[in-house]
């Protein structure tokens, strides 16, 4: 499939979605969020991939949405809108297969909630991370809810309430991104955490972030139950037994997704 505000490619069995607006920051068109949603589905469903990646082209990352389709919309009409926004956050969350976050330059607002919504992210010294949106009278309510996973509450809280720009460093120290790379290593380490997940049994992979997602709002008592429900479907499959077998016999497992 063909997209006008994105560049899809494949190395090897992962997937590399490039936001392809430089012009614009990387700002969300409508266009794009729906796009980006179409090309994350179209990867999850194709057994080629098994993870992945999504960058940005140009100087950073992605700036939050695009403010020129902010004007004239009823509170109907603001409601759609947002909701295409955001659906990308949903769309990550349901996925069978790991996303990570490949971002330089900048990740501010929706940006910032991208980031925040995929599974993983490797970020470039340097990069600049902000939910800014209150700083223009508006507020990153959606972001905030794949913020408020990721950070401690007053940490969310001090991002969204003062609209500050903190340094990839700092979101390391904050648990916001997993690593933080010189900026012309940053494509070679994320495939290679990349590779790292798709040499796993991606079966494995794919039920443990299904029951990882699906715990995430059950009380602590269903969320044991249900985790040891989805343990014991994983541990009757061709590639759990594959696996131990090739851990007790000291040779490499043959992943078979069954």
């Amino acid at each position: 499939m063909s997209y006008s505000t994105l560049f899809v490619e494949k190395k090897n069995t992962i997937g590399i979605i490039t936001l392809n607006r430089p012009d614009r920051m990387n700002t969300f068109s409508t266009q794009m969020a729906q796009e980006l949603n179409l090309a994350l589905i179209d990867m999850d469903n194709d057994d080629q991939y098994r993870v992945a990646v999504i960058k940005g082209a140009g100087k950073g990352f992605c700036a939050g949405i695009d403010i020129s389709e902010f004007q004239g919309k009823s509170h109907q009409q603001y409601r759609h809108w947002v909701n295409i926004m955001e659906q990308m956050a949903m769309v990550i969350a349901h996925m069978k297969k790991p996303v990570i976050a490949s971002a330089h330059g900048f990740a501010v607002a929706n940006g910032a909630g991208l980031l925040a919504a995929c599974d993983l992210a490797v970020v470039a010294e340097g990069t600049k991370i902000g939910a800014t949106a209150i700083n223009v009278g508006l507020f990153c309510m959606g972001p905030a809810v794949p913020l408020s996973r990721s950070l401690g509450r007053k940490r969310c809280l001090e991002l969204l309430l003062t609209g500050d720009l903190i340094d990839a460093r700092i979101a390391e120290q904050w648990g916001l991104v997993n690593r933080v790379v010189a900026p012309d290593r940053l494509e070679e380490e994320t495939l290679s955490l990349a590779e790292k997940l798709a040499a796993k049994s991606p079966l494995a992979l794919q039920m443990g972030k299904q029951s990882f997602y699906g715990m995430s709002d059950m009380t602590y008592g269903n969320s044991i139950e249900y985790a040891n429900e989805m343990f014991a479907g994983l541990c009757v499959t061709e590639d759990a037994k594959e696996g131990v077998d090739a851990f007790l016999n000291k040779r490499q497992p043959v992943w078979k997704m069954k």
